[in-house]
């Protein structure tokens, strides 16, 4: 009934005033005149009724045609409102759906012919722009030039165009014909609220043709020192049900690392597969993901005899990067101990660790007349060491130390370092049975600098001198510690402590040295007990224990603290004697200490900056995808640099050099930015080579990245309607059915857009409506009589 009241309102009469009387006359006569008539008819009243307003009818129809009716209403403006029609011009459309014989780009081509009726319709109200996407969105002046040979969707791009393009133009929408299959889609890339109605077309069918894909693969790097690298896979099939699906690991040369095989129970259900390993070399390298049914790798040699849909997205590449080394780690210690001796053979097999140790063999005494001869000032303990000068031996105050593993004679010359540039050079810091007085105040500060702000690695061991033995409470050491050691710490006595990892531990590779938690609780069983603890129970908030031992009374004491310090992390080893942990070997097997030594070691330094990062991000938005370059420079003190000179030198796959310059950044000190476009799929290396003001080179690192804009194009074959259905949703828009053009066409001028203009309709341009209006009312009229026998 709204409805109803809402079109009479819309109606309006032209007609003169003495046309009306005529009109009313009229219609006032013919409704007496059929009032007259059946007034002494004898039937049902309603058939009588019925008969009788039918007629009724006629004569008021008849009347409002003279009274000149008109509709009044409002419509788009002609010509005044833009629409864009935007394509996918992706290869995927090449896919052809199952049980069809032409590909989605087949049909779509014949949705965008020039003569379709939906576009000439839609040109009559509209200023129709068409726009094709693939890598980036381009404007055509009709789609026959659309060609299917684009090697990525960038649909989050393509719309964050259109809208900067079209700001504050009257837009009444965009038709979206396309799979929703974009590669660079993000939610947070594009401001909804600048676009306007997006109506898309989804393109194909739920059920495509059979098909393997390795969706995505994602590298994660961990310091379990067996397998310290794992690939992980995401496997999809169509078309394969209880099916064997096998998927390997390559090596960039083809040469196969490892293998699996998948059961695929289910189409389109996502399987996931892990590999494992630890790479021979250290560096930048590539690896390929590969999957395919059992018994068909011989299509990767003939594509023709394959039958999947596409081949292109049965692999996908990943870059694995092991070259953040050589670390540094300078180890500190009050005296020769046993600690030092495995730790030293443990890191003499990792060639990306180099140990410094500084070994105090004499503390510094008080000098007495009587122990030296007349007017010698330096320490007798060096005499006869060719000590020539008395300014190059140690003195009676200064502690005698001795280096090993120094790149040169003038490292750690003077004892521990007193300079950032002197200790930054370091990755982490280990310190062992040392007293804080062995510290000055300006070193203490030094090394607390060097966890928070360097980002550099510590750990304290538990020697006898260690935590409260050596009175680091309300020191700047004290303070990177995960644990407190405000109170002196309990001696330990004599008595057996075994070793067990708490639930943290557990999921902390580095903790573990067997690949099962079988294998793992069977050697903590078979660790031999310890004997020497720094008891404390004070942890700091925010630290994790990985690790404790219980004694004879049952309770459990933490032996193994972490904690995040600033940018840098610090542990806390209290167990004073872990090198009773190598007297049970046996010599045909690997030393467990050993390897936890360097599983260990690994952990301290793996998140320690360099002097020269770098992060590679893809900038989606941003026409042919380019990758950006963010390196990050410091100085020898770990503050940003400027003024530097930064050299890009890429390896694209064809094994050609490109150099390119990075440019400072405006945003932030000490970073330089430089973009570079793939051209070609593939693997690609680059090396960045950084100077310094004056001329000397800051240092050298190596970097790399895949370009793989087909394979990402066919990840998926399945039309993503959700992804477009909330693209309908946020923009005010709604999905429009691939048949349903015409309609849609016709339809738009009704919805809401921005320029409008009034317009009127002669209903009596529509005579043949009336006429067609009257004469069913005249036979309705007719065949009632008819049918009840009436005169």
């Amino acid at each position: 009934m709204t409805t109803i009241v809402e079109f009479l309102k819309l109606i309006s009469f032209d007609a003169p005033v003495w046309v009306t009387v005529l009109a009313v006359l009229f219609a006032a006569v013919g409704l007496a005149f059929v009032v007259w008539a059946y007034f002494n008819v004898r039937s049902e009243s309603w058939i009588r009724n019925c008969a009788a307003g039918l007629k009724a009818i006629v004569f008021v129809a008849l009347a409002l045609c003279l009274l000149e009716p008109n509709l009044s209403c409002i419509r788009p403006r002609p010509g005044a409102n833009l629409f864009l029609v935007v394509a996918d011009n992706s290869q995927s459309l090449l896919v052809r759906d199952r049980g069809r014989s032409e590909s989605r780009g087949d049909r779509l081509k014949k949705q965008l012919d020039s003569e379709s009726a939906w576009q000439t319709r839609l040109s009559q109200d509209f200023d129709v722009r068409r726009y094709v996407f693939d890598t980036r969105l381009r404007p055509v002046s009709d789609f026959s030039e659309l060609s299917l040979d684009g090697g990525s969707s960038t649909l989050s791009g393509s719309l964050a165009t259109i809208a900067v393009r079209y700001q504050g133009r009257a837009n009444a929408g965009v038709l979206l014909l396309t799979d929703g299959n974009a590669t660079d889609f993000r939610d947070d890339a594009v401001d909804w609220a600048d676009l306007p109605p997006i109506y898309p077309v989804v393109l194909g069918k739920s059920a495509p043709a059979n098909d393997i894909s390795v969706a995505r693969v994602a590298v994660s790097q961990t310091n379990f020192e067996a397998a310290p690298v794992s690939i992980t896979g995401e496997i999809t099939c169509h078309g394969y049900a209880n099916k064997q699906i096998e998927v390997q690991l390559l090596e960039e040369s083809g040469t196969q690392v490892e293998s699996t095989t998948l059961h695929q129970n289910e189409d389109g259900k996502p399987q996931v597969v892990r590999f494992q390993f630890r790479p021979e070399e250290s560096g930048i390298s590539f690896y390929r993901v590969r999957a395919y049914a059992a018994g068909e790798q011989e299509q990767f040699e003939q594509p023709k005899k394959s039958r999947e849909a596409t081949l292109v997205n049965n692999e996908r590449l990943v870059m694995v990067d092991r070259g953040k080394g050589p670390y540094r780690v300078l180890y500190v210690t009050g005296r020769p101990n046993w600690e030092f001796k495995f730790l030293r053979r443990a890191l003499e097999e990792d060639e990306e660790v180099n140990l410094v140790g500084l070994v105090r063999i004499a503390r510094r005494e008080p000098k007495f007349t009587f122990q030296s001869r007349d007017g010698e000032r330096t320490n007798p303990l060096f005499r006869g060491f060719e000590n020539k000068e008395d300014e190059d031996a140690e003195q009676y105050d200064q502690p005698v130390l001795m280096r090993l593993g120094t790149e040169d004679e003038n490292e750690l010359r003077d004892g521990f370092p007193v300079a950032a540039d002197q200790l930054f050079r370091y990755h982490a810091v280990i310190l062992d049975d040392l007293e804080a007085d062995f510290f000055t105040q300006d070193q203490m500060t030094l090394l607390h600098e060097f966890v928070s702000r360097r980002g550099g690695g510590f750990l304290m061991l538990g020697g006898q001198e260690s935590f409260s033995g050596g009175e680091y409470r309300r020191t700047p050491i004290g303070e990177i510690l995960p644990i407190y050691v405000d109170r002196a710490a309990e001696k330990s006595v004599d008595e057996g402590y075994q070793l067990a990892l708490t639930r943290e531990g557990w999921l902390q590779p580095w903790v573990r040295l067997r690949e099962t938690e079988k294998g793992e609780e069977k050697r903590l069983v078979e660790m031999p007990a310890f004997k020497t603890l720094n008891q404390s129970d004070n942890i700091k908030p925010g630290a994790s224990v990985l690790a404790h031992v219980k004694g004879i009374d049952g309770k459990a004491h933490p032996v193994l603290v972490v904690q995040r310090f600033g940018k840098g992390r610090s542990a806390s080893m209290l167990i004073g004697d872990l090198w009773r942990w190598n007297l049970r070997r046996k010599e045909v097997e690997a030393s467990d200490l050993e390897k936890s030594w360097r599983q260990t070691i690994r952990w301290l330094v793996a998140d320690v900056p360099a002097r020269i990062e770098i992060e590679t991000r893809r900038k989606h938005n941003e026409p042919g995808l380019p990758v950006e370059l963010a390196i990050r420079v410091h100085d020898e003190s770990y503050k940003p640099l400027d003024n530097a000179s930064v050299r890009v030198v890429v390896s694209s796959p064809e094994k050609k050099e490109i150099e390119i310059t990075a440019e400072p950044s405006d945003d932030m000190a000490g970073v330089y930015k430089t973009d570079f476009v793939p051209r070609t799929p593939g693997a690609y290396r680059a090396t960045i080579i950084v100077t310094s003001a004056d001329g000397s080179e800051v240092g050298r690192r190596e970097t790399g990245w895949t370009s793989e804009l087909a394979t990402d194009e066919f990840r998926a074959l399945v039309p993503n309607k959700e992804l477009l259905e909330r693209i309908a949703e946020r923009t005010g828009g709604e999905l429009v059915d691939e048949s349903d053009l015409n309609a849609f066409a016709r339809g738009l001028p009704n919805r809401k857009v921005p320029v409008t203009e009034p317009w009127t309709v002669p209903l009596w341009h529509h005579w043949g409506i009336f006429f067609m209006f009257t004469v069913s009312c005249l036979v309705g009229e007719w065949g009632v009589r008819r049918w009840k026998g009436l005169p």
